[in-house]
């Protein structure tokens, strides 16, 4: 008897899904859509998002992301529905459409990092999340064909450390002025009916979507409405603002065209000399005369008064890269870097690239001092805390927000501040080490705590004999520094280029270290279902033989996995569940946007399973 496709869905076992033909099948739909968008085929384009719209395979791979691969997976929206077993994951998947009811919101409020503000979050249910799993599917290699090629936040394939190498490459020949600025509860007050229009997408979709936005949220026991914003939280919602802020670059460069033109080597200079770089609701404009950034400051201001935006006054400034200005020292940070130019001698010095001529500075860009001071803060206060723990638990502790922080600032000038903060952890240290021995010498104490590695007298960590086990704590100059190579302004992911994609694969500074060792070995393929990651995918470290069962804490016992893949395999290796790790590599330090669509409200654990 023939099997109809009502009855295939009822019989489909969840872990016996054939999961990478689906990746390759949805991801053939996506790349033709994007090519579609590249060369302005609408009809096309429409009718290939409404056949990924209506696919079983789609629809499997979106519930699967908000049930298994998203942080906030345990966090209910309205209906208090969380954690999905396999059964109630294919009921889900199955039910999927564009004419269900949406429900409302669920609003709780989180802090702000390196603030007493909080913020609200607007969690949707479950269904909701996978429904709007499903439009983004649809919906994001068409809008990634049309991105600018300086709009980097919450965008796949693309990172903080790109944002900050443009900015590098604007200004390292010359010194400029720079109007740094930030956007006012972007999320919160863009103009429905602006981004509906700015969306331009086909009917249902429309309808799709405009329901989200007019959802209304519930804050205990009362229901409010929406009339602005897009909720922060849902897992669409980043690209949603992403599209409304779209088109920031392109009157920038229409501002530059007004600009009298001058020459330079018998070329005409305007439009590249004026640079607008984004990352998220964070952006610079970047130019050497002072009025035409003023006049691009005005040009900005428009553009988002017309979506319902406007700048935010604390968090925008003008400043010279190299000189004071008005009061505001040169310099400005930008997503937890600071960039400035400072005096240096001609033989260090910059040079013009085509004159040769020195210009008497050198663009230096390192941590930021409020990344700086978070960092130790985060440091400093595990280290109180764990005052009578024992050694290797402060050291497992320690270790990944030391490695995860160094290695996110390893493409910066960031020797001379990882050497500070070696000193200033060890001073902490030796306080923590005394405190638990009064009644013993510094010799002594140093003697128990320190041990030498590779010819360094002084690191904090022990050798056990009997278990051949060895705990050391990392030091921020054991990291490299390697400079970050730019992403392409027009690549994306969904151009197919797998070369490319494959060549960048665990460089980003955002992985540790460790990690990208991992994705080098296992050549950026997922040691359990053998797919290459691509740059969405949540990946976690694994114990190929679980420490519960007598496995070691080494390099060759670990590998990385995809996320649901680390769920199946921890459900199958019969190490406990408790002991699964999660989110290890997911957040970004200090002032970095958090990339993850449905922010985390469940508490995390650091380390591998």
């Amino acid at each position: 008897m023939k099997m109809t496709k009502t009855s295939f869905k009822t019989t489909v076992v969840w872990n016996k899904i054939n999961w990478k033909k689906i990746q390759r099948m949805v991801f053939k739909l996506q790349k033709r859509i994007h090519k579609a968008a590249q060369r302005g085929d609408v009809k096309a384009m429409r009718r290939l998002q409404k056949t990924l719209m209506k696919s079983w395979y789609a629809k499997l791979l979106a519930t699967r992301t908000v049930t298994q691969d998203n942080k906030g997976k345990n966090t209910a929206g309205v209906d208090g529905v969380k954690s999905l077993l396999n059964a109630q994951r294919l009921e889900l998947a199955k039910n999927l459409g564009t004419t269900k009811k949406v429900k409302p919101t669920r609003r709780i409020w989180i802090p702000k990092p390196g603030t007493d503000e909080k913020r609200p979050l607007l969690i949707p249910t479950m269904t909701d999340r996978a429904l709007q799993a499903l439009a983004k599917l649809a919906l994001e290699p068409e809008w990634e064909a049309k991105f600018e090629p300086n709009s980097y936040g919450f965008r796949p394939g693309r990172a903080t450390h790109d944002a900050i190498e443009a900015i590098y490459l604007a200004i390292h020949c010359k010194a400029k002025y720079v109007l740094d600025a930030n956007i006012s509860k972007c999320f919160d007050n863009i103009d429905h009916q602006k981004l509906l229009s700015r969306l331009n997408t086909y009917p249902s979709m429309r309808r799709l979507i405009r329901n989200w936005l007019k959802a209304g949220f519930i804050d205990g026991c009362n229901m409010f409405p929406t009339t602005t914003g897009t909720p922060q939280g849902g897992v669409i919602s980043p690209l949603l603002a992403n599209i409304a802020l779209h088109g920031m670059e392109e009157v920038i460069k229409e501002y530059a065209n007004t600009l009298p033109t001058r020459r330079n080597h018998g070329k005409k200079q305007n439009r590249d000399a004026l640079s607008l770089i984004r990352y998220a609701d964070d952006f610079v404009i970047i130019h050497e005369n002072i009025n035409v950034v003023l006049g691009a400051k005005a040009v900005i201001e428009d553009f988002l008064k017309n979506i319902g935006l406007k700048l935010k006054p604390s968090k925008t400034r003008i400043c010279h890269t190299f000189e004071e200005y008005e009061g505001e020292k040169p310099g400005f940070d930008f997503l937890g870097f600071n960039i400035r130019q400072f005096p240096v001698n001609d033989g260090m010095s910059a040079k013009a690239p085509r004159s040769g001529k020195t210009l008497g500075f050198q663009t230096i860009i390192q941590p930021s001092k409020k990344a700086i001071q978070r960092h130790y803060k985060v440091i400093s206060q595990i280290i109180d805390s764990h005052k009578a723990a024992p050694q290797k638990v402060l050291i497992q502790k320690l270790n990944p927000i030391i490695q995860g922080w160094a290695n996110y600032y390893s493409s910066a000038c960031s020797t001379d501040v990882f050497r500070d903060l070696n000193h200033m952890i060890h001073i902490k240290l030796t306080s923590w080490a005394r405190y638990r021995h009064l009644n013993k010498g510094a010799k002594w104490v140093a003697d128990k705590y320190w041990i030498t590695v590779n010819g360094d007298n002084w690191v904090f960590g022990y050798n056990n004999p009997d278990t051949d086990e060895r705990y050391i704590l990392s030091k921020h100059t054991w990291t490299k520094i390697v400079r970050h190579t730019k992403v392409k302004g027009d690549a994306s992911p969904f151009n197919g280029d797998f070369v490319y994609w494959g060549a960048r694969t665990g460089k980003s500074k955002e992985i540790p270290s460790l990690l990208a060792k991992i994705l080098h070995k296992q050549k950026g393929k997922c040691a359990y279902c053998g797919l290459t990651f691509t740059t969405e995918d949540q990946i976690e470290l694994d114990h190929i033989l679980p420490i519960s069962l007598g496995g070691k804490r080494k390099f060759d016992n670990i590998q990385a996995l995809h996320r649901h893949c680390h769920d199946q395999k921890t459900a199958t290796d019969g190490s406990p569940s408790s002991s699964r790790d999660k989110g290890m590599f997911s957040e970004e330090p200090d002032e970095v946007k958090v990339s993850c669509p449905v922010l985390e409200t469940s508490s995390t654990r650091e380390g591998v399973a």
